[in-house]
């Protein structure tokens, strides 16, 4: 019975030390990254304000689509 605690305990050493080497080499890994290759700022445009004029023409092809589809599919 004590040999198979003691094979328990060791195979949980080991993986504890598998993991705990691998959580380093991750780090490592994104250090190394960030310094050689920085992240790239991405500026996003503006986005401008639709004028009164196009505003009101799409509201009138959506009114004049949405009367369409109506008198085609009313029952």
């Amino acid at each position: 019975m004590s040999s198979g605690f003691e094979l328990m305990l060791v195979g949980m050493a080991i993986v504890f030390v598998f993991l705990a080497a691998l959580v380093l080499a991750v780090t490592l890994l994104r250090v190394v990254v960030d310094r050689f290759f920085p992240a790239q700022v991405i500026v996003k445009p503006e986005m401008s304000s639709p004028s009164n004029g196009n505003e009101s023409a799409t509201i009138a092809a959506i009114s004049a689509a949405v009367s369409q589809y109506r008198k085609k599919y009313q029952k």
